[in-house]
């Protein structure tokens, strides 16, 4: 296990969980589950940063860059106009060159716009950015992303926020079959046994903000998620035994005491 490595773009990571950095109660309570959920991989909305001050810090201002890599995103954005400007800010203030892609027009359900999402890659692409696009659950919305050149595809469990776990796997699950980019399953999970779920099925990483945020503790929450997502992943390469319609014993049949024969009786 020890060279099981994330591969996205240039960068290698041991951890497969990701983590945001919205919705915390606190700055403390953030930088505790950063800790306790061993990820390398943190997200940050640029769009959400207060950047008129520069005498006031910002949430970057509290995460160590030196242990975490900052995955920038475009949340918030609408078009994919604004989410080229915002990857382009974030590049200006000088953070890796990669970017979580989301392009959400509907403020109420929250979902990906696939055409918008498509374009907007192809765009950043074209800038020089390493992509990784936030979208449905779409298996043919995957292949095209990765063939104009996607560094992942992150199809999402259910709703942003919703804590509902994974409606979309008969999806994710085709997805994964025909990925050739690491696939990280995002949005939705609400418990560690989601994120298990995720991993078993063959998903490269997950992504979870608002199920470690909002938990009671968050810290004790992301400790748990990171231990779902470790045991999904060594479930999915130890290989699960096949499915079967009826019972199958799990002792041997040959050689057994049968029923009709008398027993040796035992001490005279």
């Amino acid at each position: 296990m020890s060279d099981d490595l994330l591969r996205i773009g240039q960068w290698e990571f041991r951890s497969r969980l990701m983590v945001g950095t919205g919705k915390y109660r606190n700055n403390q309570e953030m930088l505790a589950a950063l800790e306790s959920s061993g990820a390398e991989i943190v997200t940050v909305a640029i769009r959400r940063l207060d950047l008129d001050d520069p005498n006031k810090k910002t949430i970057l201002d509290f995460i160590d860059t030196t242990r975490y890599t900052i995955l920038p995103n475009t949340a918030g954005c609408r078009t994919p106009g604004e989410a080229l400007t915002v990857a382009r800010l974030a590049r200006a203030l000088g953070l890796p060159n990669w970017v979580k892609l989301e392009v959400i027009p509907d403020p109420r359900y929250l979902l990906p716009d696939p055409v918008g999402t498509l374009e907007a890659a192809r765009q950043l692409i074209a800038d020089g950015f390493t992509v990784l696009p936030y979208i449905h659950a779409d298996p043919v919305l995957a292949r095209y992303l990765q063939e104009i050149g996607c560094a992942t595809v992150m199809p999402l469990g259910s709703a942003i926020g919703s804590g509902q776990g994974i409606h979309t796997a008969e999806e994710i699950q085709i997805i994964v079959e025909q990925a050739t980019v690491p696939v990280v399953v995002d949005a939705g999970l609400g418990v560690p046994s989601d994120a298990s779920q995720a991993m078993e099925m063959g998903a490269d990483a997950v992504l979870v903000n608002t199920a470690i945020a909002q938990a009671k503790d968050p810290g004790l929450m992301a400790e748990a998620f990171r231990l779902g997502v470790e045991a999904g992943r060594k479930a999915y390469l130890a290989g699960r035994i096949p499915r079967k319609v009826y019972a199958t014993p799990s002792s041997p049949v040959e050689g057994v005491v049968s029923a009709s024969r008398p027993c040796a009786s035992v001490g005279g």
